[in-house]
Order: structure tokens, then sequence, then C-alpha cells
């Protein structure tokens, strides 16, 4: 039975709340969980995290993998740094764990906007080029007025 740390969807529509859980890496998102390791929740602005450190230790030392997902969390946090410290005999009680996570700035700009963006970026950093209009020649008469004359 090889054992996951992943996120358990909690809370209502459209109002998700995750739990951390140790879960065997068979069962269903929401299935039957080992243990409870802690909270986040990604709704509040900045998030909040909540972690029992202590008993989350104890199953990466089992030989629990963590999602992608909860070990991105990790490290935000500083939770995976911490570990990392652990795993090499090194005293991570300089370290300290947040319960926060800074929001990312979101990226709004469509392909379209980029590339405009960067065409007005090589137009400004080019040289302007002059452009010289030419009379037209007393020969040429335009096609439409040639009809008239018909």
């Amino acid at each position: 039975m090889s054992v996951k740390i992943r996120l358990k969807r909690m809370g209502g529509k459209k109002k998700p709340f995750f739990r951390f859980v140790a879960i065997d890496s068979r069962k269903a998102r929401d299935g039957r969980f080992i243990e409870i390791l802690g909270w986040y929740s990604s709704i509040e602005k900045p998030a909040r995290v909540n972690v029992k450190e202590e008993q989350t230790y104890e199953w990466l030392k089992k030989g629990a993998q963590p999602s992608d997902t909860v070990r991105s969390l990790f490290k935000q946090i500083g939770l995976w740094r911490k570990w990392e410290m652990i795993k090499k005999g090194e005293d991570p009680s300089a370290l300290t764990i947040t319960d926060r996570i800074k929001e990312r700035p979101k990226h709004r700009k469509g392909k379209k906007a980029v590339a405009r963006a960067e065409a007005e970026k090589a137009a400004a950093a080019a040289p302007p080029v002059e452009v010289k209009a030419e009379a037209p020649a007393a020969e040429e008469v335009p096609a439409e007025e040639e009809k008239k004359e018909e």
C-alpha cells in the first residue's frame, strides 16, 4: 500500500475548503483517508494554511509521497525546506512555517495583447522611417476617369 499526502475537497458549492490527508493512493480523492494532517483555505485572500507538522513529518518518514499541489503548498509555507533539513540531519529550528500564502499576480494578457505589446516595443526601438510621397504622373489617368470619358 503506497500512501500519498494529498488534498481532500470539502465545503459547499463554489466555496472550496481543502484538507491535507494521508490516504491510500488507490482511493478516490474524497475517499476514506488514514489521517488528517491539516487544512488549506484558498478562498481567503491571502490563502491560509494550517499543517500538523509532526504528524506530516512522521508520514513523510514512513515514505508517504505528497501530490504535486501539496508539495507546492508545502514549499510556499516553508515546510518542505524544513523537511529537507530534517532528512539531511541538520537543525531546522531557525526556520519558521508561515500560515499565509502570498497571492500571485494574474496574467491577464492574451496572445494578441502580448504580440501587440512586443510589436510596439520593436517599433519604439527602431529608428523612424521617412516616407516620401510622389506626385502622380500626368500621363496616368485613374480608371474611374477613363470610364467617365467614354
